[in-house]
């Protein structure tokens, strides 16, 4: 340790290389690099007393004090080298998912002309009556649809885009409802509708997002299937 080759050794048996800093010439402004730091060291040996020489123990201090911080640094760097590559990941599965079908927990659906809109309920217990109600958006009712007795489980229902006359509806946004006689009750239940994919959005706030056809952006978190 007479030297600062032999101080470059010791380094290099902790996992840390002046090799870069070397080639380098300098550190940048905001780093503390291995030459910055033998420096510091070799001005702090030259400048104390010998009367009351460094111990040990606080070199070894800082060597490890140094180590950790250069291992935090490099760790940092590793979770950002992780995160791109997750990103980059989800863009490519996200792309793939442009013009399919996605099952999502959606109670309004989007009615081409002469359409129809599908979706899924699921029930925690069977129940004798099942019945679909659609409105249109000042919530008049459009066709009210009896779907009998069903078990557990899901349930897939289909509005044909017909009212209770017998006529098409008007192309645009209508509610989905759907409710089941359970012990003795109505309850009503959470609505899952299909919906085509236009586009996908990486850059939200609340992470992958998926546009949907005429009902705008959904989670791809709350996404129940792909079709």
């Amino acid at each position: 340790m007479s030297t600062i080759s032999t101080q470059e050794n010791l380094f290099a048996s902790l996992g840390l290389s002046g090799a870069d800093a070397q080639k380098n010439g300098t550190n940048k402004a905001n780093e503390l690099g291995l030459n910055t730091f033998l420096k510091l060291m070799v001005t702090q040996l030259n400048n104390q007393d010998p009367f009351k020489p460094m111990e040990n123990g606080d070199f070894l201090g800082q060597v490890a004090q140094f180590g950790s911080v250069t291992g935090l640094d490099q760790l940092n760097k590793n979770f950002e080298s992780l995160a791109a590559s997750i990103t980059s990941g989800q863009a490519l599965q996200a792309g793939s998912l442009v013009g399919r079908e996605v099952l999502a927990p959606v109670e309004t659906g989007y009615l081409t002309p002469a359409g129809s809109l599908r979706g899924q309920v699921t029930l925690e217990q069977s129940s004798p009556q099942v019945t679909v109600r659609i409105t249109d958006q000042t919530g008049q009712l459009v066709r009210e649809m009896p779907m009998g007795s069903a078990p557990s489980g899901n349930l897939n229902f289909t509005w044909d885009g017909m009212d209770d006359t017998g006529n098409y509806a008007a192309p645009g946004l209508y509610n989905i409802g759907v409710q089941a006689i359970q012990n003795d009750r109505n309850v009503n239940l959470q609505t899952q509708l299909f919906a085509r994919v236009e586009s996908v959005n990486l850059s939200g706030s609340n992470g992958l997002t998926l546009n949907l056809d005429g009902l705008g952006p959904v989670s791809f978190n709350n996404v129940q299937q792909i079709y």
